[in-house]
Order: structure tokens, then C-alpha cells, then sequence
């Protein structure tokens, strides 16, 4: 069984239902404290009653400053939502690691974003090096992957588009609530990935709900494949994409037939016009709730809630 791991300002802990044992570890950054797996097992086999976990305030439980790499449109539901036909060429992009933010945290949207967007991802939070030319296969993945959190890749979407700017639009400090559980995983869970659903709802209504099984490049491929040209190391973080749900989608195909003919300037401005009616996009006040757990709580994320709010 998985392990869930709860980072606070105080240090690190071990939750058990709806109490929490303190790991007495020296460990500052998620890397040391992968390196000391068996203070973690010592918390996780303590007598001890614990510490509510409603009394903790919960931190990012993936330390920065580290490597932040995504997926980009991994699932078949998302590639139908964004308009994608017949096979996908796998593809990566940076985010920066100052936009890893806390499960608890406001998501605040900078003043000229006007189309924030949410995705719930995946994360895998690496817990050996993963040098350049590495075949992962998927009885590797428990030498590479420490334990998974749940992530949201918060996305400015009117950046993203105009600029075809992904590590700008996305990379926004508050752009990656982690957490709030590091599910540090056994072996034998890494079989159990495929059942693992993601949740994301908007104030209360349910945008994205996917399982794993909705994934188009695997972990195991995912690691192959971004070997290639890129090194990770332990605390590095991949997210690993997102289902279809977003409140961004493709127009459909006569009318991107016909914005295709169109000056890029009056296209955009066309488009984020009908945009503008949709209500799906994040304003301030509404609470995103995002969760991955598998149906029977095996593994179970935790539930990440964060508020949104706009720039002073």
C-alpha cells in the first residue's frame, strides 16, 4: 500500500486517515527526503495518536527549485476537445518550478490574462536520476518513480494561443497547485495505475473525469521518451497531461477552416470573442477541487481546493 506524505512549514509528515505523525528527519527538499525512506517507514509504523490533519497547514510536498516537464495532450478526451485527428506525435514542454504553489493556495490570475484555465494532471515525482538514452520499461517504474501528487496546469490560454507561448502561459507564479498528498507508492501499486480517476470540479460542478486508462503515452513511454534529450533527477516532477474537459476547445472545423484564411491578428480576435461567452474559463472567487485516487483508495491524492483570485 502507498504512503501519503504531507508537507507543512514545520516539516514533514505521515498521514494516517485524518491524523498525522511527524517524520523525524532532518530532510528540507523532497529529494532528501526520498534519500530517507525509512524515517518515513518509522512514521508510518508509530503507535503514535498523531496530530489532526485538519490542524496542518499544507505545503507543496515537491520542493523547488526543480525541473517541472509536462505532457502535452496525452488523453483521447482532451485531443477530441482540442481538435485532434488520427495519431498524436508525443510532446513535451518546461514549466517553471516558481509556479508550483500550495493545495491550498489561491491561484491568482495576472491583470492581462482574461481566459485562465484549469487542467488536473498527474504529477510523478522522481525518486532516482534518469540519465539521457534511459529504456524505461514498465517493470522499471518503481526504480525511477518515488510517488505521485495531484497537479493542476493552470494555463493563460489568450497567452498561450496568440503567442504559442507554452512556458509563458503556464508557468505564472500560483500555475502549479501541488499536493497535498506525496503518495509515496510500494511496487506491486504501480499495477494499479490505470484505475487511478482524475477529478476536477468548479465550484462545486464536475469539468473533468477521466481514469488513466483515457492516457495516450504511458509513464513508462513517457520517461523512454523524454529520455532522449532530457535528464531528471530525484524531486524532479512530471505531469503527465490532462482529460478532456477544459474549458478551452476547438471551433469547429468550418469555422476553423475559415479563421485559417484570416489575418493572425483578426483570427484571435475573432476567436477570443466567442470565447469571451463561455463560462467555463476561472474568475476570481470560484474554488477549484481537483483529486486522483483509485476507486477503492489504494492510492488516494488527497483533495487539492484553491480559490481563485485576481492580481492586486
Amino acid at each position: 500500500m502507498s504512503t501519503n506524505v504531507l508537507r507543512t512549514a514545520d516539516g514533514w509528515w505521515v498521514v494516517r486517515n485524518a491524523r498525522a505523525v511527524r517524520v523525524d528527519t532532518k530532510a528540507v527538499t523532497t529529494a532528501e527526503l526520498l534519500a530517507d525512506r525509512a524515517a518515513v517507514g518509522e512514521a508510518a509504523g508509530s503507535g503514535e495518536a498523531g496530530t489532526p490533519v485538519a490542524d496542518l497547514v499544507a505545503l507543496s510536498p515537491v520542493t523547488t527549485p526543480c525541473r517541472v516537464v509536462a505532457q502535452m495532450v496525452n488523453y483521447r478526451s482532451h485531443a477530441r476537445d482540442s481538435g485532434f485527428t488520427g495519431d498524436i506525435p508525443p510532446a513535451f514542454f518546461r514549466k517553471a518550478s516558481g509556479s508550483v504553489s500550495g493545495p491550498g493556495d489561491a491561484i491568482v490570475r495576472p491583470s492581462h490574462v482574461n481566459f485562465l484555465d484549469y487542467e488536473v494532471e498527474l504529477g510523478l515525482v522522481m525518486g532516482a536520476s534518469l540519465p539521457v538514452g534511459t529504456v524505461v520499461e514498465e517493470r522499471d517504474l518503481p526504480t525511477y518513480v518515488a510517488g505521485l501528487v495531484v497537479t493542476n496546469d493552470v494555463s493563460a490560454r489568450d497567452v498561450q494561443l496568440t503567442k504559442t507561448q507554452f512556458y509563458e502561459s503556464k508557468s505564472y507564479p500560483t500555475f502549479t497547485p501541488t499536493g497535498p498528498h506525496l503518495a509515496l507508492l510500494e511496487p506491486e501499486d504501480f499495477g494499479h495505475l490505470l484505475d487511478l480517476r482524475l477529478k476536477l470540479s468548479v465550484n462545486g460542478e464536475l469539468r473533468q473525469d477521466r481514469t488513466l486508462a483515457d492516457m495516450i503515452v504511458r509513464p513508462a513511454q513517457a520517461l523512454t521518451l523524454l529520455a532522449r534529450f532530457q535528464t531528471l533527477d530525484p524531486g524532479d516532477l512530471l505531469l503527465t497531461g490532462t482529460p478532456g474537459g477544459t474549458a478551452l476547445k476547438a471551433p469547429p472545423k468550418a469555422v476553423e477552416k475559415i479563421g485559417a484564411l484570416l489575418p493572425p491578428a483578426v483570427k484571435w480576435r475573432a476567436f477570443f470573442k466567442t470565447q469571451a461567452k463561455n463560462p467555463h474559463y476561472l474568475h476570481q472567487g470560484d474554488v477549484v477541487t481537483a483529486t486522483i485516487a483509485t476507486p477503492d483508495g489504494r492510492i488516494d491524492l488527497g483533495e487539492q481546493r484553491t480559490p481563485v483570485a485576481d492580481a492586486n
